[in-house]
């Protein structure tokens, strides 16, 4: 039996042996070789199952879309079938002819390419999503409709309040255009002049640097009114006149005698007062403080504290409850008191219809005072623009006078000695014109100590 079913099998593999068995025997026999598999794993679901009739179903499902543009189940009658009933009797109008390009009277057909290009499917092409997405559209909505319920209620959102109280924005002059050559109204200029007419717009040649923005006028004022180089007085020559060499020692004695005297105001504040010097009797004082029995003290307190109580007690023994009479009596007084005042008001306002003439002159006076303290201000702000100004924690400091004495003064220039500095007097004329604030040179404090170290050769030599 063995050897018969293997001859068998040898002639069924051979080529061209038809095989004259019942399907179900092949069946059989191929389910005695199939391998046992288990469905429930994933990973055997699309490996060993048949899916043909699944992909057969969904393709025809796609084949029905391209062309019919839909299932053809769902389709009605009236649009697969049509009845037909001959030629229609009168014909009916034929819609206008597109048109069509013609070549050598011929129509010119759509090349291949264009034709393979072309679309020849019934689906409509799918909605794009994201070309239909906003940014914060959520939030967007939200705001939207907030205002909507607002704008139902009559409330006005604070930016349209805004919006609403705002100057009406006037109407900027329409931009300049070129004139033309030929236009006899239009303005005469040299065109050999340094300065160039401008026919273009001033926004556009301002935010291109072409001109500059106008300059304010408070830049244009200086600091202060003194001149960059103030010249000495006559005095200060090297063969100064008598006079003017006596005036300008004058002066210098006399900012000479304003310091002295800083200098004595700032010693008396700060002498010490004689008699607040301690004395023997006092320090002796200061010692014995608080060593004598306080007896006597004691019993004087006590009394003041006893003669406090009986005035106290007798105080509260004297508040008596006020009765009805006396309220009258001061209601009335009161009222009395009232009538006294207005009377007085009354009388005060009718005597200065008499005092009209002298009320008139006090005015005047007031006026004339009050012209001659605004003029006195002015007075003292134009003085105070000559003045240094305080720029910084530092107060200016003047230079002191470069002057000499009858007996310095030289002949001739050969013998003249320099005094002073260049790049002091600078420096002082840049902050007395407000130009920088006053200054002191930096103190320099050395941060480590100096060490001296004695080198070997000249320890050698010595």
């Amino acid at each position: 039996m063995a050897a018969n079913r293997r001859i068998k099998r040898m002639a069924s593999s051979q080529p061209g042996f038809l095989n004259l068995k019942s399907t179900s025997d092949s069946a059989g026999l191929a389910s005695t070789r199939r391998k046992r598999l288990n469905k429930n794993k994933k990973k055997n679901w699309n490996k060993h199952i048949d899916i043909n009739d699944v992909d057969e179903f969904l393709e025809d499902i796609r084949h029905q879309e391209r062309t019919t543009g839909g299932l053809l189940s769902e389709k009605s009658d009236d649009t697969l079938f049509f009845l037909d009933v001959g030629p229609p009797k009168k014909a009916e109008p034929k819609a206008p002819p597109l048109e069509v390009k013609m070549r050598k009277g011929k129509p010119v057909r759509p090349l291949r390419i264009d034709l393979i290009l072309q679309r020849d499917s019934l689906v409509p092409v799918p909605k794009d999503v994201l070309s239909y997405q906003q940014p914060n559209a959520k939030k967007l909505r939200r705001i939207a409709q907030k205002a909507e319920h607002l704008a139902h209620k009559g409330v006005v959102p604070r930016r349209q309040k805004k919006l609403l109280n705002m100057r009406p924005v006037e109407k900027t002059e329409s931009k300049a255009v070129t004139e033309a050559n030929n236009n006899p109204e239009r303005d005469f200029y040299d065109i050999w002049a340094q300065e160039t007419k401008s026919t273009a717009d001033p926004w556009y040649l301002q935010q291109t640097g072409k001109t500059r923005v106008k300059r304010p006028e408070k830049l244009n004022e200086k600091p202060s009114v003194l001149p960059a180089v103030e010249v000495i007085a006559p005095g200060g020559s090297y063969n100064p006149d008598f006079f003017s060499h006596q005036a300008l020692l004058q002066d210098a004695h006399e900012v000479e005698v304003k310091k002295q005297k800083a200098e004595d105001k700032l010693e008396r504040q700060l002498a010490v007062n004689k008699d607040h010097l301690a004395t023997e009797e006092t320090i002796f004082r200061e010692q014995v403080e608080g060593l004598v029995e306080e007896e006597n003290v004691d019993e004087e307190d006590a009394g003041a504290e006893e003669e406090e109580d009986g005035v106290m007690f007798g105080a509260i023994s004297q508040a008596i409850k006020k009765t009805e009479k006396d309220r009258r009596r001061e209601r009335a007084e009161k009222l009395k008191e009232q009538r006294r005042e207005a009377d007085k008001v009354k009388t005060f306002k009718q005597q200065q219809l008499f005092q009209l003439r002298s009320i008139k002159t006090s005015i005047k006076q007031d006026e004339a005072d009050t012209k001659v303290k605004q003029i006195q201000r002015k007075a003292n702000q134009e003085a105070q623009k000559s003045q240094p100004r305080r720029l910084g924690k530092l107060k200016f400091q003047a230079q002191d006078l470069e002057v000499q004495l009858s007996d310095e003064l030289a002949g001739s220039l050969r013998q003249l000695k320099p005094e002073g500095s260049v790049l002091k007097d600078r420096f002082k004329s840049m902050q007395k014109r407000n130009l920088i604030e006053p200054r002191e040179r930096a103190k320099f404090k050395r941060r480590l100590k100096v060490k001296y170290t004695e080198k070997r050769a000249f320890r050698e030599i010595t």
